[in-house]
């Protein structure tokens, strides 16, 4: 991942692993170019709040994209403050989700995608989980739009305290394949 300003201009970094602030290396980071793998962008440090995902490609103004996206039902986002890799992963996909937080309320497994949590589990929303294998994208809004936040393997107790409480439920969740 290569992370600079407006356009590609002036200062870069190079970042090939996870950057809790990318502030201790730019003032600020408007575009970035993205060499290999997948990673996922947030717009404050420490890997907290709007999240983006971010495949092989060039993204030379996040303000525009920030307007584009805001225009989508998505996070508005103009500057990135941290990033995360996404790891490889070719093995199966396995995660248990949650109507609840604290594992409560229905419960099911997912293995694939699913663009509605409501058509295919008559469940309205998606409070916590466990992700066994691989790595996931969950999103606000059915059909994989609108905020996002990604879940890598783990217990997730409480969704809304991952510095996500902007997201008002999760609809659809999808799998990070490996085309990165």
């Amino acid at each position: 991942l290569d992370i600079g300003p407006l356009s590609f201009q002036g200062r870069s970094y190079d970042c090939s692993s996870d950057c809790s602030d990318i502030h201790m290396h730019l003032n600020r980071c408007n575009s970035c170019r993205v060499e290999s793998g997948c990673f996922v962008g947030y717009d404050r440090p420490n890997f907290m709040g709007n999240q983006i995902f971010l495949r092989r490609g060039e993204y030379p103004d996040f303000q525009y994209m920030g307007n584009m996206m805001g225009m989508m039902g998505m996070a508005m986002m103009d500057t990135i403050r941290s990033c995360r890799i996404i790891p490889m992963h070719r093995g199966q996909f396995r995660m248990r989700i949650y109507e609840r937080e604290n594992f409560g309320g229905q419960m099911h497994e997912l293995m694939d995608d699913c663009e509605s949590l409501q058509d295919r589990f008559y469940m309205s929303d998606c409070q916590s989980c466990n992700v066994m294998d691989g790595h996931w994208l969950m999103f606000e809004q059915t059909n994989f739009r609108g905020r996002m936040m990604y879940a890598r393997p783990g217990e997730y107790r409480n969704l809304r305290e991952l510095g996500m409480s902007n997201i008002m439920r999760i609809s659809s969740i999808r799998r990070v394949m490996d085309v990165c």
